[in-house]
């Protein structure tokens, strides 16, 4: 059977890169935030989605995730809302997604909120990234375009990682990214041994 592996950390961690390393090594990763944003793009979930918000939040029948981001890390309620809409969508897909790489001996599942939605039960292992919060600061606000506030705001609607490193198998410091890459290489090692 066909192991899976959680790959997460906090926003500006560097998660989506080690993801990337991990998927050139022709490993099937699983982008967790990229298949959501398709399934977003569904008239289905479109409709559901604009449903629980007072304003509008749909322009060209496409939903406006810039302005969502930012009604949702603001109203905690709101965001849980969302996720129950997408949550279950993004679930369903990894799972066709998972069938059609079933001859795999391991696949990766990079989410940022793997703890926060419970996808974490559904792992075998788990690998966390991590950076101290400065660097993860700016790192967003280069990428993003956004102010610090702004990224101070995602964070707090996402698990520290003192509590996700209590449920990781691994823990990866993502400061020096050449170093990292030779951790990612031990820990892919270890797991081809599974």
């Amino acid at each position: 059977m066909t192991k899976i592996i959680g790959l997460t950390g906090g926003i500006g961690s560097g998660k989506s890169t080690i993801a990337e390393y991990i998927h050139s090594k022709g490993i099937p990763v699983y982008i967790a935030d990229d298949q959501a944003k398709k399934i977003m793009d569904d008239p289905e979930i479109v409709k559901k989605v604009r449903e629980i918000f007072e304003e509008n939040v749909v322009e060209n029948e496409k939903l406006n995730r810039k302005k969502i981001a930012e009604l949702v890390f603001s109203s905690p309620n709101l965001l849980k809302k969302l996720n129950e809409i997408i949550h279950p969508a993004v679930r369903e897909n990894f799972n066709k997604w998972l069938k059609n790489n079933e001859k795999s001996n391991f696949i990766v599942k990079e989410a940022a909120i793997l703890f926060e939605s419970g996808s974490y039960k559904d792992c075998d292992k788990i690998i966390l990234v991590t950076a101290p919060q400065d660097i993860r600061i700016e790192r967003v606000m280069n990428r993003d375009k956004v102010s610090r506030e702004q990224v101070l705001d995602r964070m707090k609607n996402q698990w520290s990682d003192e509590q996700k490193a209590a449920f990781s198998d691994y823990i990866i410091d993502n400061t020096d990214l050449s170093i990292s890459l030779k951790e990612v290489d031990l820990i892919l090692k270890e797991l081809n041994k599974m």
